[in-house]
């Protein structure tokens, strides 16, 4: 199976503690046993996450050749620029690698997000903007060292969609979870071929 789950802030993605963090474990969920995350989302990051018991799924699905894109929706501190979005669109270099070309528009806040818990500061002299930016790709803390590498520092950050699942669509509130039905999973490229070529070898 498959679940997904929409991650509050403040949650690893694993289910053992970390040494003196005060951040919350998948082990608070009450998520079924002998599943572990596809992937991983920051602790101060928000959003969908994976999870599956199978064990082929999380080797092909972060494979880069297989190209599922990740889309987030970021707040972040200033007015952004059109010049902003084409450098993110273009690749910009952060600790000596240039990232992939990516989607990078300007988005608005929409009507479904939660407040998050805790709010982000607020500064009455600064304002802030929203983007949706649609990666193929996801180094260590990318989202936010792209955002700062055009020198609007990353407030918040959601993953909206994985592939053409996204969060609205699969009705989660923040910190619930479901397992994915078939139709669900054909919205993860690749998987349904995964799993027919795994179910001819059992």
């Amino acid at each position: 199976m498959i679940i997904a789950f929409y991650k509050p802030y403040g949650v690893l993605s694993q289910f053992t503690p970390e040494p003196g963090s005060s951040y919350q474990p998948l082990a608070a969920f009450d998520l079924p046993p002998e599943v572990y995350p596809i992937g991983r989302l920051d602790a101060d990051s928000e959003g969908l996450l994976l999870l599956t018991n199978e064990r082929h799924l999380p080797a092909v699905f972060l494979d880069p050749d297989h190209g599922h894109e990740r889309t987030y929706l970021i707040q972040v501190e200033g007015a952004v620029t059109e010049s902003a979005l084409s450098q993110l669109r273009d690749g910009v270099v952060i600790r000596g690698y240039r990232t992939q070309p990516c989607a990078a528009l300007m988005a608005d806040e929409p009507s479904w997000l939660a407040e998050r818990v805790p709010p982000i500061r607020h500064r009455a002299a600064i304002p802030t903007s929203w983007l949706q930016l649609g990666l193929h790709e996801g180094k260590n803390r990318q989202v936010r060292r792209m955002t700062a590498a055009v020198v609007f520092p990353t407030l918040r950050l959601i993953r909206i969609a994985i592939g053409k699942l996204t969060l609205v669509d699969l009705g989660l509130g923040v910190g619930e979870w479901r397992v994915l039905r078939d139709d669900e999973r054909l919205l993860l490229a690749d998987l349904p071929r995964v799993a027919d070529d795994r179910e001819r070898k059992s």
